[in-house]
């Protein structure tokens, strides 16, 4: 017979062990299972394809009609490339046709375009931006040759509305200054083609527009007969304008 007092610890020792067993695969048990996600657990945000999502139209905070194009960027053409027609009812001009091109104001390019009696716009590095965008878009058109189809811009006054048609948009903007430029200077030309008209160096904030045609009878009434290479007098008149509104063609 064995005594009790060895029975006891080495039954004592043994439920030790056992249980130390079991308490060590409970532990690796529980680490081994994830967490469940809780049910109401909020949704990542949603992110908008920049080449499928709405285009800002250009014209900024000008007036009633200027908002989001409901036509994906990805499908629209460049605005700057799109030819236009230009009507000021206040001198009874309808339907100009604006021709776009990559260069400057009134250089050969935009002069031979004009020459065939339509309106030419550059754009580029050197030029303007499209019809409605944030900037200067530029217009110029003869005054005397090629049917003089700007002949009576002069006579167009602040407060007169101008409507560009380009894609499916029609432009209105308002006429809110005249001003006078100088082929015989540098500071008048980048005053003319700056993207804030007669501000070189400002940052645009809204659409604007640039019509430009010569002013030959007032520089001959002048005395001044200076003549560039391409026949261009001295000065151009132009007329700026500000985005009123936007609407379907």
């Amino acid at each position: 017979m064995i005594p009790s007092r060895v029975v006891l610890p080495a039954v004592a020792g043994i439920l030790g062990i056992l249980l130390a067993g079991c308490a060590g695969a409970s532990a690796e048990g529980s680490a081994s299972v994830p967490a469940a996600s809780p049910a109401s657990a909020p949704a990542p945000p949603r992110t908008t394809d920049p080449a499928t999502a709405p285009s800002q139209t250009a014209a900024g905070a000008s007036g009633p009609g200027v908002g989001v194009s409901s036509e994906p960027a990805a499908r629209r053409a460049d605005p700057r490339t799109e030819t236009a027609v230009l009507s000021i009812p206040s001198i009874g001009l309808t339907d100009l046709r604006v021709v776009p091109y990559e260069g400057t104001t009134d250089d050969w390019p935009g002069t031979l375009i004009q020459n065939r009696g339509v309106a030419a716009s550059p754009y580029g590095d050197q030029g303007g931006v499209g019809p409605g965008e944030i900037g200067n878009y530029l217009v110029t058109a003869h005054r005397l040759s090629a049917g003089g189809p700007l002949r009576d811009l002069p006579s167009v006054g602040k407060g007169d509305s101008v409507f560009v048609a380009a894609g499916g948009s029609v432009y209105e903007y308002v006429i809110t200054e005249t001003r006078q430029t100088s082929f015989r200077s540098e500071r008048s030309l980048a005053e003319q083609r700056a993207p804030v008209p007669g501000r070189p160096g400002e940052r645009p904030t809204k659409a604007m527009i640039t019509i430009s045609t010569c002013a030959t009878p007032e520089d001959d009434a002048a005395g001044n007969f200076w003549r560039d290479a391409k026949g261009n007098p001295e000065h151009r008149i132009d007329k700026i304008g500000v985005l009123r509104d936007v609407s379907e063609r």
